[in-house]
């Protein structure tokens, strides 16, 4: 990106660490970690692919940063350790054409496809920059046969301004800190006025226009003087999205209902509470309260879906309008912005390394403009094992993305995409995909193993260090004549060795001192280096030894030769991979995954700034490779700028076909979801988001129509404007641009205030305007007011060098957050297990609105607990955040007029519908209390009590059918979201209303457990998890429910046959209720079964005796009225 260089940055802060096999020996524990490479030695079966590649040289300086393992921490100097060997590759590239023009070297202009751009029949080759010089400075005069270009005689204000617009934005970046005062000032706001146009754009306007102004015209005419290109109408300013409503159709009468539904439930409680039975007003009075508080939490729940939305995207619009070429980018630079993709893991062995790597495969293949995307991995357990598969990844990386791009692979998901059931040489027409795909299902097997092993060759490899090491210890000793009592008193630490010989810097296996999960050093390597601007193309399979980041991939002896993959013509470049772990010392709070956020946060602002954000679980990879694109489109369309993140749905594989415990979500990901798009927008759910880096760092949006304050609230203040101005126009754009970047009351003031809020480090403070301005929409359209120079992105990015990776050592230290507001008011929210839903609400209440992106074919997919105590566990997280968010200041009661009603109520429900677990636990044993005493909640079965529960019942049966007819959803679906519900409310949410408030009360903290990932290890049974028991607390409540209502049919039905004057009508309405329970728990009773035919018969038969011997014993010791003893009845002797 083009942040400010950092070449002013004394490097001495940096130790380059360059120890050979002799010095390790020599000192036992006194180094603290060297250079370091994943080390597979070569054999018959592991041999490198030699492909060749056309692009610019990697320097020494590259290899490096790239190769080197850089560490630091609290108290202790970054040191870089450096890899044994670094080459420098050639400085030119066989083959390829390069500019004719004396002394430049540069290559020649070509085409998106790569092809050659001659603009001289004379076949002069010539580059951009000399092309460009020529038509400023030579007159349009060809170097090459001295005749004017063709088509070019008249064009020279055009290509002037043409060039202009390629300046501009270098000339147009926001400034640095260390400019001049006046030049801090620019707003982001404010600096439209310098980036943007403020009247209409003529020379786009002839450029896209039918006119024909000759051969000098922007736009190229045909002979017959008729255009080619589209009309303005069709093309330059076509929306990237559009809105689909709902139909009337369903829509109307869906509101309709709500509105029936609320007068009938208003009614039937107004009925209930005038009507109380005498008989039995202690169970009258409970069924009273529990309805009541139900039909408001359903309230909660349904108002906000009064709006629902459906969006879509045109990528074609996005290709043309960002990725065209013209002869101001006649190599088709990309003019989208930069995305950093971030990837959280924290546990090896409840987050298989496969599974992650199988995510950054996806990533690092997706279809996205190579050198505009950037991947970080936070492993915030510090694991050796997750190190070296993602290095692994790294290598294989080299061969798994060419083949997408060549074959247009979907999923980009290698164990995804081989293990597809569907025909994989459907619409594939190369004649060498069949022998290119036998060769990458190969290496992945192979890749797979090495994987696999990866754990028992650590272990061996640690074993036999540690040997050695204890040897060596011991042998000095005895030569310093020792007791051997004293030497078996000497602890060797069991350390974690790399494969070169040092010790890792991260968690030990066996936990050390400065080497345990709470307490380890901060680490970054970057695994793969930021490509080059420009396309790196194979040319000949023969001619290099390595492929776009400079390592050798590992291939088969047979196939290195015979069955080599052709890459001609196929980019084969790699987005730069970075990982990151960050440091945890005892005494500082780590904060969790929020905090492993906020690293990666601050990490990537230094290395990569991308002015955009994509959160994904490990287990969540990319299953549609055009995701990004497809949430760009929302970022960069008209009032994009207004965007604070766009959310994808979640979408889960190896769900067991029923979906026994709704793991799918369907109603709330394609129901609740799709109606808070109409509003202000979908909730944070913690993966699959995109986020505007800047709305990240708590700034307001630039248009907030509420407040007079501008793009960033409380840390920007409103400044005067310095003249007046006359025109109607005018005072509107000084209205919009009247605000200003100043921190504060003075300069010096607001000065201050910047590191208060995001820290010491200067590098951080200065991208964060260039991420606001790259993350403006292109200001193509009178309409866009707050947008950017079309081509300002098309900048060389930075490289790399030791000085910025230094200084992200820094800003991931366990002390960088000390008195700063990261977690309070940046980044990712602190306080809550769920950080995620409390980010969102912030951003929302800063003004900001969110969008849904639903994709034809799925953005993202991961894996779900399938297991009832692993889903269990999990609902019970999400329900305890709640419970934080209600308690906290987060509560959207409490939340400002930027946050509109609906979206309010829909948040207010976030922090409600756990405590509706109390009213429903009792409104389930109701029912069996009704069967024992042999009352029910009326005090009879009339008329007017059925009329209305038959209206209720049947508006909701009503609602569900329109809400799956607008929504998609499946009938079975939305029924499985009522089962769960029930389950989830009677054990999950009321053991987080406990835990909730024993955390607010009496300060107890709440921990969970990671959910455990499913790598798919059990081959037989895709779905074993699922008939897995495990025992929990979590399940007494609904079993006792369970129970309780059995046994209450059957002392209810005994009675009521026994007695004199049975009533049958309390029966069946206790009965009737009964069922109502017992139906939306039998997902649970099945979970409890187990796997069909496990259980044993005898289990049932006595169940069934005993609810039968305590339903006789219950009629014994409590006959119906009026009717004989049975036996005599029960005396006590």
């Amino acid at each position: 990106m083009a942040f400010r260089s950092r070449s002013i940055r004394s490097s001495s802060a940096i130790h380059q660490v360059e120890l050979s096999r002799d010095d390790l020996d020599s000192e036992i524990s006194g180094t603290d970690f060297a250079t370091y490479t994943v080390q597979i030695p070569p054999t018959p079966d592991n041999q490198p692919l030699e492909i060749s590649a056309s692009g610019p040289p990697r320097t020494v300086n590259d290899q490096y940063t790239s190769g080197s393992l850089f560490t630091g921490g609290h108290d202790r100097a970054t040191r870089a350790h450096s890899k044994d060997k670094m080459v420098e590759s050639s400085s030119g590239t066989k083959g390829s054409s390069v500019c004719q023009m004396l002394g430049c070297d540069a290559r020649a202009m070509t085409d998106e496809n790569g092809h050659e751009i001659v603009p001289c029949g004379c076949d002069f080759k010539i580059c951009k920059d000399c092309y460009r010089d020529a038509m400023r400075t030579a007159d349009g005069i060809c170097p090459g046969c001295r005749e004017p270009y063709e088509g070019d005689e008249d064009d020279d204000d055009e290509d002037d301004e043409g060039d202009g617009h390629m300046m501009e934005p270098r000339k147009s970046l926001p400034a640095s800190t260390s400019l001049l005062k006046v030049e801090r000032r620019l707003s982001l706001a404010r600096s439209n006025g310098n980036l943007t146009h403020k009247e209409f754009e003529h020379d786009q306007w002839l450029f896209e226009t039918k006119g024909s102004y000759g051969y000098g015209n922007a736009m190229w005419p045909s002979e017959d003087g008729k255009e080619v290109r589209e009309t303005l109408k069709d093309k330059q300013w076509r929306p990237l999205t559009r809105d689909l409503r709902i139909s009337a159709g369903i829509l109307s009468p869906y509101r309709l209902l709500i509105f029936v539904r609320m007068v009938a439930l208003g009614l039937f409680l107004a009925w209930r509470i005038r009507h109380p039975n005498e008989d039995a007003m202690w169970l009258w009075g409970m069924s009273v309260v529990c309805e009541i508080w139900f039909a408001f939490s359903w309230l909660l729940d349904q108002l906000p879906k009064l709006c629902p939305i459906n969006r879509i995207t045109d990528l074609d619009v996005l290709k043309k309008k960002f990725e065209t070429p013209d002869p101001a980018n006649p190599s088709t630079k990309s003019d989208l912005p930069g995305i950093d993709v971030f990837v959280s893991t924290a546990d090896p062995e409840k987050e298989p390394p496969l599974v992650t790597a199988n995510t950054i495969l996806s990533i690092l293949a997706s279809d996205y403009p190579v050198e505009k995307l950037s991947c970080f991995v936070s492993d915030d357990g510090g694991s050796l094992l997750t190190f070296e598969a993602m290095a692994e990844a790294a290598s294989f990386a080299n061969l798994w993305v060419p083949f997408c791009r060549k074959h247009n692979i979907e999923p980009r998901n290698p164990e995804s995409y081989f293990a597809l059931k569907r025909d994989p040489y459907k619409f594939k027409i190369l004649p060498d995909f069949v022998k290119d795909r036998r060769k990458v299902k190969r290496e992945y097997d192979e890749f797979k193993v090495r994987i696999n092993g990866l754990a028992d060759s650590i272990r061996r490899r640690s074993d036999a260090f540690n040997a050695h090491e204890e040897i060596k210890v011991m042998k000095q000793m005895r030569n310093r004549d020792i007791d051997d009592v004293v030497m078996e008193k000497v602890k060797i630490p069991k350390a974690t060795w790399m494969a070169d010989g040092t010790h890792w810097p991260g968690t030990w296996t066996i936990a050390a001192p400065e080497h345990s999960r709470g307490d380890h050093a901060s680490i970054i390597q970057v695994m793969l280096n930021p490509p080059s601007d420009e396309p790196l193309k194979a040319r000949d399979p023969s001619e290099a030894e390595s492929l776009g980041d400079g390592r050798p991939l590992r291939t088969t002896a047979s196939d290195s030769s015979s069955s080599s993959m052709d890459l001609t013509d196929i980019d084969i470049r790699l987005p730069m991979l970075v990982y990151v772990s960050r440091e945890k010392r005892p005494g500082y709070d780590h904060n969790k995954k929020a905090g492993a956020m906020n690293a990666l946060v601050r990490a990537s602002a230094i290395m990569a700034n991308g002015a955009f954000i994509l959160n994904l679980d490990c287990d969540h990879y990319i299953y549609n490779s055009k995701a990004l694109r497809e949430g760009m489109c929302f970022m960069m369309d008209r009032g994009g700028e207004n965007i604070c993140y766009v959310q994808f749905p979640q979408r889960f594989e190896g769900i067991d076909p029923s979906d026994r415990y709704a793991n799918h979500n369907t109603v709330f990901f394609d129901v609740n979801m799709r109606a808070l798009d109409g509003i202000q927008g979908p909730v944070y759910v913690g993966t699959g988001c995109l986020f505007r880096r800047i709305a990240l760092y708590g700034f307001d949006p630039p248009r907030t129509e509420e407040i007079s304050r501008g793009c960033f609230g409380r840390f920007f203040v409103q400044r005067k404007k310095a003249a007046a101005v006359s025109s109607a126009t005018d005072e509107r754009a000084s209205s919009e641009d009247s605000h200003s970047m100043m921190l504060g009351e003075t300069e010096d003031e607001g000065m201050t205030l910047v590191p208060k809020t995001f820290g010491n480090s200067n590098d951080l403070i200065d991208s964060i305007p260039v991420a606001e301005f790259e993350g403006r929409p292109i200001a193509d359209h009178p309409s866009v007011k707050y947008g950017r120079p079309p081509g300002a992105l098309r900048l060389p990015r930075q490289r790399l060098d030791p000085s910025i990776v230094a200084e992200a050592i820094n800003v991931i230290s366990c002390w960088y957050e000390d008195k700063t507001e990261w977690g309070q008011r940046v980044g990712w929210i602190y306080g809550s297990v769920t950080e995620d839903v409390v980010t969102g609400y912030r951003m929302h209440n800063r003004g900001w609105r969110s969008v849904y992106c639903v994709t034809k074919r799925d953005a993202f997919r991961g894996t779900a607990p399938i297991n009832l105590t692993d889903r269990l566990h999990q609902v019970l997280r999400w329900a305890t955040g709640s419970v934080e968010i209600f308690f906290s200041r987060n509560n959207a009661a409490l939340a400002s007029s930027r946050l509109k009603l609906l979206q309010r109520i829909a948040y207010l429900n976030v922090g409600i519908y756990p405590f509706t677990s109390i009213f429903l636990i009792v409104y389930c044993f109701l029912p069996a209390l009704s069967l024992f005493s042999g009352q029910f909640i009326v005090q009879t079965l009339n008329v007017t009590f059925l009329t209305y529960l038959l209206l209720i019942t049947l508006t909701l049966c009503a609602l569900a059918v329109l809400e799956i007819k607008w929504s998609g959803i499946a009938l079975e679906e939305w029924w499985r979201n009522e089962q769960f519900w029930l389950i989830g409310g009677t054990s999950a949410h009321l053991a987080a209303v406990l835990q909730g408030l024993l955390k607010v009360l009496a300060g107890i903290e709440i921990s969970f457990t990671l959910t455990s990932k499913s790598a798919g290890e059990d081959e037989d049974d895709e779905f074993a998890d699922l008939y897995i028991f495990k025992w929990t607390s979590l399940m007494i409540p609904p079993v006792t429910i369970m129970m309780v209502n059995l046994i209450g049919i059957a002392v209810a039905f005994c009675r009521t046959i026994y007695s004199s004057n049975p009533q049958w009508s309390k029966l069946i309405g206790g009965v009737f209720f009964s069922f109502w329970v017992l139906a939306h728990l039998y997902p649970f009773a099945k979970g409890l079964m187990g796997r069909r035919g496990r259980t044993p018969t005898i289990v049932f038969v006595w169940s069934g005796l005993l609810a039968i011997t305590i339903s006789l014993l219950w009629v014994a010791i409590d006959p119906p009225s009026g009717s004989s003893n049975i036996g005599g009845g029960f005396q006590f002797p």
